[in-house]
């Protein structure tokens, strides 16, 4: 079996941009929440996100481009360029055939589509953007950066709701595995706080309203939680195959060794009960790595800050992993920069390569009040020093998907 290594690390997140910075700040639990300031959220339920500050794209894009392009695009531009540059990988004509890009988003275009409702509703149909239909697909943001990399390979986007991202990184492994590419840029992008968006998060009552204390808001397994924070950015990886990366002497971060997937066939936003699907996809991942429960000592966990969702990833834990259960080290990096939907798999993914890499878990803030619902070990409030070996990453998304990875110190 082909042995896939992960060789680049890219991000933009609500706590920076770059993965140094980014690790830095997820390590010292520096919260990114904060009050909207991309629109006026007057009369919103919920006025406060994750949003990305600081963000150029002139440093990634030609400033015509950048002027031209939707923040998901942008964002997934960036953390993919990051990624080839972190990786040291050089797409020329000889090897452009061999490196694909898996790119996923949820939402996509969605800020550029209510422009153009708008303008539509207001002006007419002659006054639509003609760059409408590219620059609100899901997909454009894996395409584009195939064309602006020059990645001739496999190219795809995977579309699963909050699962999105780390689908996308699984596609990608098991793609190098088969044979079909010898590296990919994978992860996930999403830019959606826009008031189309979090108005309709805020009618189907998901996401926190504590306004008057953002830095409080996202809480994940805390007995107050009351909804999650929506955040935004990007994470992109760049996979390789061991074979590949030894040739050209690529710094190797660590292995990815499994990756199992599941559907809950149970609701469209609720996930199933005790976390029966989650429980399915942990197992295939584990099977997948030929990996036993007891050899994970780290679970990245998907830990929205709802009440379900913690609840029934706690559940699915214990059924997994039995005793062992109240061994792992677990942490939620939502509580420091929201959920970033589509992306949130990948940005987390980049975080639990670098826990592996640095034997360092990173806190779950805001934990101050125990559930006895959720009564496992969540590295409460400050990060802890400890040998990870092996890891996982949780991602759950809408319509009942989930998808799990494994990632292994490299040796």
């Amino acid at each position: 079996m082909t042995r896939v290594v992960i060789t680049g690390l890219g991000v933009v997140s609500p706590i920076g941009t770059g993965k140094d910075v980014f690790w830095a700040n997820l390590a010292a639990g520096q919260n990114g929440i904060g009050r909207i300031t991309h629109f006026d959220t007057t009369g919103f339920d919920t006025q406060i996100a994750g949003e990305v500050k600081d963000f150029d794209p002139n440093l990634y894009l030609e400033r015509k481009e950048a002027k031209k392009l939707v923040k998901f695009i942008q964002f997934g531009v960036a953390a993919s360029k990051l990624a080839v540059e972190d990786a040291n990988l050089q797409i020329t004509s000889e090897n452009a055939d061999d490196i694909g890009v898996v790119l996923g988003s949820g939402i996509g275009g969605i800020s550029f589509m209510e422009e153009q409702a708008r303008i539509l509703h207001e002006k007419g149909p002659s006054r639509l953007n003609p760059f409408t239909v590219p620059f609100m697909i899901v997909d454009m943001a894996a395409g584009y950066t195939s064309i602006i990399l020059g990645a001739k390979g496999p190219n795809m986007c995977i579309t699963t709701a909050c699962a999105s991202g780390t689908h996308c990184i699984g596609e990608a492994f098991k793609m190098i595995q088969r044979g079909a590419a010898k590296a990919v840029i994978a992860g996930g992008t999403e830019a959606s706080i826009t008031p189309l968006s979090i108005g309709s998060f805020c009618a189907a009552r998901a996401l926190s309203t504590r306004n008057d204390e953002p830095l409080r808001a996202s809480r994940p397994f805390d007995k107050e939680r009351n909804g999650f924070v929506m955040g935004e950015g990007a994470g992109s990886v760049i996979l390789e195959s061991l074979e590949s990366a030894q040739a050209r002497g690529a710094r190797i971060y660590a292995e990815i060794v499994g990756f199992g997937m599941s559907g809950d066939a149970h609701h469209i936003t609720a996930p199933a009960p005790g976390g029966e699907g989650a429980v399915r996809a942990i197992k295939a991942a584990l099977k997948d790595a030929s990996l036993a429960p007891t050899d994970i000592d780290y679970v990245n966990a998907h830990g929205t800050s709802t009440e379900l969702n913690d609840k029934y990833e706690t559940m699915a834990l214990k059924t997994v992993f039995g005793d062992h259960a109240r061994k792992l080290a677990i942490s939620s990096n939502k509580s420091m920069i929201g959920h970033l939907l589509g992306a949130s798999g990948a940005v987390e993914f980049v975080a639990t390569t670098l826990s592996v890499v640095n034997d360092l878990a990173p806190p779950t803030i805001n934990y101050e009040n125990p559930d006895p619902d959720c009564d496992l070990d969540y590295v409460p409030n400050q990060a802890r020093q400890m040998k990870i070996n092996v890891a996982i990453s949780n991602s759950f998304g809408f319509g009942g998907h989930n998808a799990i990875l494994v990632v292994k110190k490299f040796r």
